[in-house]
């Protein structure tokens, strides 16, 4: 396991290199302001979660992957014992660290109400989170959200909405209901960059940990939903080459990648970006979590994956689960089968030479 000395908030650790620090120096705020903020938060999530934010392990994955790529060095970076479980809280508390640099700077109050679609492990982060900052969360989720997430959410006082797919509706309904009650007047506290710009600058925490941790990865293997993990942690491991990984049930971003190459005219697609990217008819797999039927933050993500010299990969669904059986099995990380489905990919496309991977088990098993 590989531990980091030092400061073990990753929002002090790092917080030169955050965006809302340096909006707030720029704006006039002192270091040691910024950090009161951070651990202000930090403590309030915590009186919320019972524990606050800090630096994750790094495990040896050989045992993993003995079997189908043995001639790799895996490196598996665990966020599923994070604030709410998983990476998602790490998005959540950067937009929030946004929104407190503001109220410090401009002196106007926080939104009353916040909102995000989710079918799990965002809404968890961002009920904590929200919490935390002792504002409202609306929470649209599909109407198959399990019951122990439901009830959790009930628990951090979000308001839940079960969102019914609507006749001749086109996209998620949980998504399109989620932007509904951001044009009546909530604010978005998304995981999505698309919506939520900020929300990348918290997710890159969990990269600059990789990069003490591992050094100089070769390449990575990353799930991908709506993409905000993989684009942050591919924008802070720039030489590592990345692989967003989808599962065969549901790939849109692979398709939009095919419609794009060879030529990758990154203009014409954000010109005309529906041309590209199109919402994935009935999404189906065992990784639930990255069932979202467009990847929202796709653009920044591709650009990522092309100039780090990686591709997308689609894994079969056999290996989906394989993944999960795998970590389940030879490690003791109790992660859920969409924080495995990184490995999935790897498992589907090993590199055929040696290499140094990393992949990233985050979402706690709930059941």
């Amino acid at each position: 396991m590989s531990e980091l000395a030092g400061e073990q908030n990753p929002f002090i650790r790092y917080r030169e290199r955050l965006d809302s620090y340096q909006g707030a120096v720029a704006g006039g705020l002192s270091d040691e302001r910024f950090v009161d903020l951070v651990g202000e938060l930090d403590d309030a999530v915590k009186s919320v979660d019972g524990r606050g934010f800090r630096v994750t392990p790094v495990i040896d994955g050989a045992a993993v992957v003995s079997d189908a790529a043995p001639h790799l060095r895996v490196s598996v970076k665990v966020d599923a014992g994070n604030v709410s479980g998983s990476h998602k809280s790490r998005h959540l508390f950067g937009a929030a660290l946004h929104l407190l640099v503001e109220r410090e700077l401009s002196g106007n109050e926080l939104p009353d109400r916040l909102a995000i679609a989710s079918c799990g492990n965002a809404a968890m982060g961002a009920a904590v989170v929200a919490r935390a900052l002792d504002r409202t969360l609306d929470v649209f989720v599909p109407t198959w959200a399990e019951a122990n997430v439901v009830e959790a959410l009930d628990s951090f006082g979000a308001t839940v909405n079960r969102c019914e797919r609507r006749e001749g509706e086109v996209g998620d309904p949980c998504y399109l209901r989620f932007k509904e009650a951001v044009a009546a007047g909530a604010h978005s506290f998304s995981v999505q960059g698309t919506d939520t710009p900020t929300t990348f600058d918290g997710g890159r925490t969990l990269g600059w940990e990789i990069e003490e941790q591992v050094a100089t990865p070769d390449s990575l293997y990353v799930q991908v939903g709506g993409g905000a993990l993989a684009t942050s942690v591919g924008t802070a491991l720039p030489t590592a080459r990345l692989h967003p990984v989808q599962a065969e049930g549901c790939a849109p971003l692979a398709r939009a990648w095919d419609l794009l190459a060879p030529d990758f005219d990154f203009a014409a697609a954000a010109a005309d970006p529906e041309k590209y990217m199109t919402a994935w008819e009935n999404p189906q797999s065992f990784a639930t979590g990255i069932l979202d039927d467009v990847t929202y933050d796709w653009l920044p993500l591709l650009r990522q994956t092309v100039a780090s010299g990686g591709w997308p990969i689609v894994a079969p669904e056999a290996m989906v689960r394989d993944a999960w059986d795998l970590a389940r099995s030879r490690t003791d990380v109790p992660v859920c089968s969409t924080g495995t489905s990184g490995l999935a990919g790897l498992l589907a496309e090993p590199p055929a030479t040696e290499e140094h991977v990393v992949v990233i088990f985050t979402g706690v098993d709930r059941n």
